[in-house]
């Protein structure tokens, strides 16, 4: 799994780091999404998963393995 953030589309929510702080991670300055992990364990893939899912920017895609 591959995720790839767009933070020109986030709207700084929150959601995402509230889903899968491991993964994700918020800017101090204007809580743009910072990604911490681009190829997460697979033990994060359901968090990340639904980080994507609740994201109301859609700001984060994922490539998956096949």
């Amino acid at each position: 799994m591959e995720v790839i953030v767009d933070q020109d589309k986030c709207t700084a929510g929150g959601l995402c780091v509230m889903a899968a702080p491991e993964v994700f991670d918020q800017r101090d300055e204007d809580g743009i999404v910072v990604l911490l992990d681009a190829d997460p364990p697979a033990g994060h893939h359901e968090a990340v998963r639904e980080a994507v899912m609740i994201c109301p920017a859609a700001a984060i895609r994922l490539k998956e393995d096949r």
